[in-house]
């Protein structure tokens, strides 16, 4: 089995020297940079050179100029970039630092100090997270009048313009769209969305629901919230 890639990025050396000897324990190829700066050159050299991208980036967020958050940002505006998936390790563990992390497009926010044993382990889960799905309701492609998704290459347009989703907001979207009309708790969408092995809270939903109807534009309002129940796909005809 090939090896899983990861990229550390944090101006801590010595904090970067324990990760890397843990990944690679794990039988990860890791490797490191001390900057968000370096992390971005390596990605477009990667694409340049039409190799493999990064499995995964552990990402601090304070870093002497471009920070984490920023280099996510970019990361996601980029076609084939935002398809890495993004660990947050930081010292900044406020409630809006968090939500502004997951907002971001993050998979996981790890805060210090922390378990080297943990992050390990959410790396395990973030890389071999497989959404709770019969392949029978994932297969194909779905469409609602000019909203339309791609199974195969894992895109989805809004009357013929692709919209850029995290993985997350793909999997939700797919989910309630391939059971329109099906409401889903919370707790189902975290068991059936999220990996086993990480702990998020509901909140979590609430935030990449919210970023998701942002980008879905005239069908933002199939994305319903049945209040003490859940999220839906409510088919709305236009008047």
């Amino acid at each position: 089995m090939e090896q899983k890639q990861i990229l550390v990025v944090d101006d801590e050396r010595d904090l970067c020297d324990i990760l890397l000897f843990n990944l690679r324990s794990a039988s990860y190829q890791a490797e490191a940079v001390y900057s968000a700066e370096e992390a971005l050159q390596q990605i477009v050299d990667c694409k340049s050179s039409n190799s493999n991208l990064f499995d995964l980036l552990l990402l601090d967020v304070m870093m002497p100029g471009m920070s984490g958050f920023e280099l996510a940002r970019r990361l996601k505006e980029d076609e084939q970039a935002r398809q890495i998936p993004i660990i947050f390790i930081t010292a900044k563990d406020t409630e809006d630092d968090t939500l502004r992390g997951f907002g971001l497009g993050a998979d996981d926010y790890v805060t210090k100090p922390f378990s080297v044993r943990e992050v390990v382990a959410r790396v395990k889960a973030v890389l071999n997270r497989r959404p709770v799905r019969s392949p029978s309701a994932w297969e194909g492609n779905l469409r609602f009048e000019g909203l339309a998704i791609n199974a195969a290459n894992k895109t989805a347009s809004v009357d013929g313009d692709p919209i850029a989703l995290t993985r997350t907001e793909y999997e939700l979207l797919h989910l309630l769209l391939s059971h329109r009309g099906q409401v889903f708790s919370r707790q189902q969408l975290l068991d059936k969305v999220w990996p086993q092995d990480v702990i998020v809270t509901e909140r979590t939903v609430d935030v990449n629901m919210a970023r998701l109807r942002k980008k879905l534009g005239r069908f933002a309002a199939c994305l319903v919230s049945r209040t003490g129940y859940g999220y839906v796909f409510e088919v709305k005809s236009e008047k």
